[in-house]
């Protein structure tokens, strides 16, 4: 009785603390994209300088992390030669800080709501990049589940009050910048058995899409920075903006460590409708319900996507399972076996 009320404990206990860290990590989501859109926005803080913010950002996560990774020491740095951190961590942080602006710019012509509507392509961007680099072998039924998602976001952008074309290419090449950047980090890195937790991937990748940055902000940001005379840093919005930048990377730690990357691609669809329904309560988006019939289209489609994601991860999980029970019986096999011939060689003897 004792044992079975403190096994019933622990398993309540792992589930309140799995639905704590989804529940940080949504908060913290949620508030870096409504605090990303309330600097941008011209009818808000009306700071349209999205390579600045993103080179903020980058900046204090680059200090943050290497305070943790070299002072603190609480993450052990990778051992990486600098012909890897060339050939592999460029790639991706040159894609990274791609995905980034064009993301943060976005914001500036397109409501909260259709992004998230829009960023429902990220898995259709994924496998078709998966397929085109042989990560992912072509199957008809998940490129037709990729359509519909496809299919359901085309809808959502036809119903769109305030469509602004530009808005949209630039969310759909951050996307596909995001998307690309994923299928790199299996090839370039997890392949070669390097693996970078959120922490280890800032303190390598944040410095060098600071650089990548650096050459587009001179030529399109600083010139108008520099006639904004009338412009002073201001350390509260950009310090607070730019610290839960940093703790949403911590809470992608806790959340995939201790969970996994399946629990937050759920996570993720709950915030996105959450978002969509902030986006019109409070920021007073106009959110039609074209823009929810297509929406929810893309949103079946992503979630019967999430189902085929764990579908393949427990049928993996049964086979390692498998495997060693099967091991465990050959060798039983082999040891009757080889004791039944032994006492059939004494038998003739």
């Amino acid at each position: 009785m004792g044992k079975g009320g403190s096994l019933n404990e622990s398993v309540v206990k792992k589930i309140l603390l799995s639905y704590a860290y989804v529940g940080i990590w949504i908060f913290l989501s949620f508030t870096v994209i409504v605090y990303n859109k309330y600097i941008l926005d011209k009818k808000m803080y009306n700071w349209p300088f999205p390579i600045s913010l993103t080179m903020i950002h980058m900046s204090f996560c680059s200090a943050l992390a290497f305070f943790l990774v070299r002072v603190l020491k609480l993450v052990e740095p990778v051992s990486m030669s600098r012909d890897l951190y060339i050939s592999s961590v460029l790639p991706i942080g040159a894609l990274y800080s791609l995905s980034l602006w064009f993301s943060n710019s976005a914001y500036i012509y397109l409501s909260v709501s259709f992004i998230q509507m829009l960023k429902a392509l990220m898995p259709v961007a994924v496998y078709s990049i998966s397929v085109m680099f042989k990560k992912e072998s072509f199957k008809s039924r998940t490129m037709a589940n990729m359509l519909s998602i496809s299919f359901g976001v085309a809808i959502a952008a036809y119903g769109e009050a305030k469509f602004d074309s530009w808005g949209v290419i630039l969310q759909l090449g951050a996307v596909g910048f995001e998307a690309t950047r994923l299928v790199l980090i299996q090839i370039l890195l997890t392949s070669k058995g390097i693996t970078l937790n959120p922490i280890t991937s800032l303190y390598y990748v944040a410095p060098c899409c600071l650089v990548f940055l650096f050459v587009p902000w001179v030529l399109v940001e600083f010139p108008v920075l520099k006639e904004t005379s009338s412009f002073h840093f201001d350390w509260m919005i950009f310090g607070t903006n730019s610290l839960c930048a940093f703790a949403l990377n911590l809470a992608v730690f806790l959340l995939v460590g201790k969970t996994s990357a399946l629990t937050m691609n759920v996570a993720g669809v709950v915030k996105d409708w959450l978002l969509i329904a902030f986006s019109w309560r409070v920021i007073r988006d106009t959110v039609t319900m074209v823009n929810l019939i297509g929406y929810g289209v893309a949103f079946l489609g992503v979630t019967y996507y999430n189902y085929l994601k764990y579908q393949a991860l427990t049928s993996k999980e049964v086979q390692k399972k498998v495997q060693p029970a099967d091991e465990e019986t050959g060798k039983l096999l082999e040891e009757r076996e080889g004791s039944g011939n032994g006492k059939k060689d004494d038998l003739a003897n």
